[in-house]
């Protein structure tokens, strides 16, 4: 592709926040160009100037270039050093806290593994304990912006090598079959509320979580969105709750005088009570 101003750039990413709602200006200019490089390559246009033109021939093209600016990559049980502390210490810790109600926030779901993930490590935890139905009062909110992948998590079914790295007693636990795919059981997907939810513009849903997770997610933002995040997840914390980030991920900026780092490893943190 041929090198172009910045200036083609500039109007372009004004044209697109305008017409699609997205909060470009939020994103860092690497992963911009490079996703709306993919799709300039699919439609055939090698300016800004001649994809600026295409979108305004083809109003599609804008949901596409959407699910490209917001396309994740997960699976099951991904970066397991960081499952298995929530499945040995987090989760055990929340079941015992005596709160009635424990909401979770799967902040950037995606397709739904993450948010599934931690029903079945709660379902696994208050099956062992003799007490199946303390699972109803876990409320996981599994929220995303791309329309692709907030389907997929409401279906809630999945290809098997998508399990291949989940420890086998819980993919035999909490799938069942569904053709050549796996489906999450009930008891777990009615745990999960799958919404669409902007982090660029919307508050988060709740304001009384317990666990949020936010894994690979503000990595794609600038600095500034970035502790606009943080200080919106030490908001919606309740005294005592915890904050998880992505491997490659840092808290900064004012809200570390807020939230403690309580495993430098895995990223994780908590509010002080």
């Amino acid at each position: 592709m041929t090198a172009i101003d910045d200036p083609g750039f500039s109007a372009l990413t004004r044209q697109i926040s305008r017409r699609s709602g997205l909060a470009l200006e939020a994103y860092k200019d690497k992963c911009i160009r490079r996703r709306i490089a993919v799709r300039m390559r699919a439609c055939g246009v090698h300016t800004y100037s001649d994809y600026q033109a295409l979108l305004d021939q083809t109003p599609l093209e804008y949901e596409r270039l959407r699910d490209a600016l917001t396309i994740n990559v997960t699976r099951f049980y991904r970066n397991a050093e960081t499952w298995n502390l929530l499945r040995r210490e987090l989760i055990p810790a929340l079941a015992a806290s005596g709160d009635r109600n424990l909401h979770i926030w799967s902040a950037g779901c995606s397709s739904g593994e993450e948010p599934y993930t931690l029903g079945m490590l709660f379902a696994e935890h208050f099956d062992r304990a003799g007490c199946p139905g303390g699972l109803d009062r876990v409320t996981i909110d599994a929220t995303d912006i791309d329309r692709g992948s907030l389907e997929r998590a409401r279906g809630a079914t999945y290809r098997l090598d998508a399990l291949a790295e989940m420890p086998g007693e819980l993919a035999e636990a909490y799938f069942e079959p569904a053709g050549q795919e796996r489906r999450v059981t009930e008891r777990v997907r009615r745990r999960v509320l799958v919404r669409s939810h902007d982090l660029n513009v919307e508050p988060p849903p709740r304001r009384e979580y317990r666990l949020i997770l936010c894994r690979n997610v503000v990595i794609y933002f600038d600095r500034p969105m970035q502790e606009r995040l943080f200080s919106a997840f030490a908001d919606a914390l309740v005294p005592g709750g915890h904050l998880v980030l992505g491997k490659v991920e840092t808290l900064f900026g004012p809200v570390r005088e807020r939230l403690l780092l309580v495993d430098p490893r895995e990223r994780v943190y908590r509010r002080p009570e």
